[in-house]
């Protein structure tokens, strides 16, 4: 299968699986919500299901393919390719009826990511990127902010389930952000905070303790789209070192910022 008709038959993927999210939130029953180690870590019947979906229909894209998804589906690669799946990012929010959640599909080649899919399943917006192309979203290229400066900038983070010791390193970046930019918005899906940075409408998004399904897809997109994606000492290890920094020209100035208080 070819790089086009591999892309297209992902994005129709996720709009159909959207369209299953979309017709079980209008009768959510919430007594089928689980908790996974933590009162904010949420899981449902839903994430489950669109899981399986689309599992299912990726192995038959690439047979031999290995799987690594947010629900628990890990499988070794007999041909190279490894998809990296998180089927709902924002499960708070769609428990909650917050319509901003997505799908998160990444692919990778021997350990380089080759495409990416966001798809903001309430807005039906599809966020794609291939190797050797240019992100878009619903088909049109984007690109990420010209904005230079952070005093322009509007930026987003998450607010992460675990690791308290950094809580306070944190909230200092925090507030060094508050007040040197536009503001920080906390959206509730990384992967959708990603694909904002790749389409311009935010300059960065910082987040630590995220999980390789958080960012697959969203970091690729945001690479394609002309920005830089990176873990907080600059380095390549955002995938699966919990630490990840993206944006467009203001990714360097949000880097001094975040090292001078998180190993202080």
């Amino acid at each position: 299968m070819n790089q086009a008709s591999l892309e297209k038959n992902v994005i129709e993927l996720c709009v159909e699986v959207g369209d299953f999210m979309k017709n079980e939130l209008a009768g959510f029953d919430r007594t089928r919500i689980e908790q996974k180690g933590s009162s904010s870590n949420l899981v449902s019947y839903v994430d489950k299901e669109a899981e399986r979906r689309i599992v299912e229909r990726l192995s038959a894209l690439l047979p031999g393919s290995g799987f690594l998804a947010e629900e628990g589906t890990e499988k070794a690669s007999s041909n190279n390719f490894t998809w990296i799946i998180d089927p709902l990012d924002g499960t708070t929010n769609y428990l909650h009826g917050v319509p901003l959640f997505a799908i998160s599909i990444g692919l990778q080649k021997i350990n380089n990511t080759v495409l990416g899919v966001v798809y903001d399943v309430s807005h039906d917006e599809c966020f794609s990127a291939i190797e050797g192309h240019q992100a878009t979203c619903n088909g049109k290229e984007i690109k990420v902010s010209p904005i230079k400066s952070l005093e322009e900038s509007l930026l987003a983070t998450g607010f992460p389930y675990y690791h308290s010791d950094k809580k306070e390193d944190y909230l200092e970046i925090i507030k060094d952000f508050l007040e040197n930019t536009h503001g920080i918005r906390r959206l509730g899906s990384a992967a959708i905070d990603l694909a904002y940075v790749a389409c311009g409408r935010l300059e960065g998004f910082f987040e630590y303790n995220l999980k390789p399904w958080d960012v697959a897809g969203g970091a690729f997109i945001v690479q394609q789209a002309g920005g830089s994606v990176s873990d907080f000492k600059g380095g390549s290890n955002y995938l699966h070192g919990g630490e990840l920094c993206a944006g467009g020209p203001v990714h360097a100035q949000m880097l001094e910022v975040i090292q001078s208080k998180w190993w202080k």
